[in-house]
């Protein structure tokens, strides 16, 4: 059994399996920015086609904002590199994004609610 948050999420019980598997695809959707497309088009366009579901547009708008937050992120490590910063702080932030992506994906196939640290919520 889930906790809840003060939102409200659907319980573990009240997830059925499409919902799950929405969910876990709006999580690793993200993944699309290994052939070029940036990372937050795929958690967007899964919020845009499942808003009649609860849970599974609860977790694609969680993605996308995760999403959004990591590319400021990125941007904001790659111009450090100047500062050498960078160096250190690109590599952390893309292991975190791509651990933290899987982390998500895998309770949103259980049908458990994550929300991803580190985000900024854009999108609510």
């Amino acid at each position: 059994m889930t906790t809840q948050t003060a939102e409200t999420y659907p319980t573990t019980y009240e997830v059925s399996s499409n919902s799950r598997n929405l969910a876990t695809l709006s999580h690793l959707s993200a993944f699309i920015t290994f052939v070029g497309i940036p990372s937050l088009v795929g958690p967007l366009v899964m919020w845009l086609l499942n808003r009649d579901d609860p849970f599974v547009e609860q977790q694609a708008k969680d993605a996308l904002n995760f999403n959004i937050s990591f590319l400021l992120y990125g941007v904001v490590a790659t111009f450090s590199i100047i500062l050498l910063v960078g160096l250190i702080a690109l590599p952390v932030v893309l292991i975190t994004w791509f651990v933290l992506v899987i982390v998500a994906a895998v309770k949103a196939g259980n049908g458990e609610n994550y929300q991803y640290p580190f985000t900024i919520r854009f999108v609510s």
